[in-house]
């Protein structure tokens, strides 16, 4: 009975000892919200990159909303006090995530960011920044627009979250580039906080209030998602000239029949992988860019069928 107890011992030992290590290896993936095509092309890119890493997992999680911010908080310190092995963070705000970020600096835990910067001051607590230049991203945009548009009339900003770190790049690329390479009055930015019928409501009422809107630029998912189905609601589509922003079936949908005349597209893949594998040469010591450019693709019903399109629409 003794040997067979000290045998059970030893086995639920060496269990633990396998879970524990499990635990460490674990590459905790935190993003804005679960709840888009976007994020869950994020994680899909995470889960292959981890599959391909040999003792490696990555676990996915985001917040209820883009304007959680409490939320993706606890997340962050709750993947902290599990202690995993690195922490891939697209943080809401550039200030909130900030001293969640710094715990997991004290915990020696590395952070890589992805999509979304924080502010200045939790530049020492991550370890690599990967995202779309969002600034170039909005000025590409806007060149779009002006393409189509011309220099003169009236265009509409339908934005998604103020204030955070993409959206203060994204649309105020756009917004610099219209007000230095054009005449064109700017109506907006509106706010959806990545909600698509908050969207649509307000792309309906701008629509409604400017009979006279040339252009429109929905700046992120949900939000030209929103715009979309809002100027085919109206009788619109193909009538204002819109550019919308990243690449799931719907806004490909768009592009095909006319509703949106381009799209920025980036590789939210390549975030998740690029994410997970940066964090692991920061594990195995290796050298990491403090900042990556995952690039963008303008997609247009020219293009949307060649590789470079399909390599990055999901």
């Amino acid at each position: 009975m003794k040997r067979l107890f000290h045998a059970v011992l030893a086995s639920a030992l060496a269990l633990a000892g396998a879970v524990a290590s499990a635990a460490d290896k674990e590459i905790a993936v935190i993003v804005k919200t679960a709840n888009s095509d976007f994020w869950q092309n994020v994680r899909k890119g995470a889960t292959q990159a981890a599959s391909e890493l040999k003792g490696y997992t990555s676990s996915f999680q985001g917040a209820a909303s883009d304007t959680d911010l409490a939320g993706q908080v606890a997340l962050v310190e709750n993947a902290v006090n599990r202690k995993v092995a690195a922490i891939v963070l697209a943080p809401s705000d550039p200030e909130a995530l900030i001293p969640a970020i710094k715990k997991a600096w004290e915990a020696h835990i590395p952070v890589i960011l992805i999509d979304s910067a924080a502010a200045d001051s939790g530049k020492d607590y991550y370890q690599s920044f990967l995202a779309t230049d969002n600034n170039k991203a909005g000025e590409l945009c806007a060149q779009a627009l002006i393409d189509k548009v011309g220099t003169t009339g009236k265009i509409a900003i339908m934005s998604y979250t103020a204030g955070s770190g993409s959206e203060i790049g994204r649309v105020g690329g756009f917004r610099k580039y219209i007000e230095t390479h054009s005449k064109l009055q700017i109506v907006g930015p509106f706010y959806s906080n990545s909600q698509m019928g908050t969207a649509l409501n307000q792309t309906t009422d701008v629509i409604a209030a400017n009979p006279d809107l040339k252009g429109i630029f929905g700046a992120n998912e949900p939000t030209a998602i929103g715009m979309g189905r809002a100027l085919v609601q109206s009788g619109k589509a193909g009538k204002v000239v819109a550019i919308g922003f990243d690449g799931n079936a719907d806004l490909q949908g768009f592009v095909k029949d006319g509703t949106i005349s381009a799209i920025a597209v980036q590789s939210a893949y390549q975030m998740g992988a690029l994410g997970v594998k940066t964090a692991v040469d920061v594990l195995d010591k290796k050298p990491v860019p403090k900042f990556r450019d995952t690039g963008v693709v303008m997609v247009t019903k020219t293009n949307i069928d060649t590789p470079a399109a399909k390599n990055v629409l999901y």
